[in-house]
Parts: C-alpha cells; sequence; structure tokens
C-alpha cells in the first residue's frame, strides 16, 4: 500500500513491526488512541501487577489493520462524545 492520510508504514522504525503476522502494517496509530479506553474495538487482555490492572496489547493489531482505519476514526468519534 502506498503511504496516504489513511495508512503510513514505517519500515525505518527500530520497532518494526511491533506485532506480528500482518502483511500490511498501518503505523498511523503507532501509539493506540484506544488504549485508555478501557472497552476498546481490540483484543486486548488484562494483566495484574501490584494490584493494579494494567492493559496489555501485545496480541493486538486491531489499529494495525488498513481496513481498520474507518472503524477507528468512528470509534474515536463516539468516545469523545
Amino acid at each position: 500500500m502506498e503511504n496516504s492520510y489513511r495508512f503510513f508504514e514505517n519500515r525505518d522504525c527500530q520497532y518494526f513491526p511491533c506485532h506480528k503476522g500482518l502483511e500490511d502494517f498501518n503505523c498511523l496509530f503507532c501509539y493506540c488512541p484506544l488504549y485508555l479506553i478501557e472497552k476498546c474495538a481490540g483484543n486486548p487482555h488484562y494483566i495484574e501487577r501490584d494490584g493494579r490492572k494494567i492493559k496489555d496489547c501485545i496480541n493486538c493489531t486491531f489499529p494495525h489493520r488498513p481496513e481498520n482505519y474507518d472503524a477507528m476514526i468512528q470509534f474515536l468519534k463516539a468516545s469523545n462524545n
């Protein structure tokens, strides 16, 4: 895919790919804007550490799938209302 407002792939990043298993990897949402949303559109799981619940997104590729751009935007719009 070509880089655009909907897709950006940074193969020069030292962490690329931060998640395995995707052919087209969208880096546009590198820091996931859904991280602070408990019931996000992805598939996180939670771990308990020192009595705190921590969101673990290591196996979540939702924001990095190019076909999920529109869903990400809609989810962000809905969470701001």
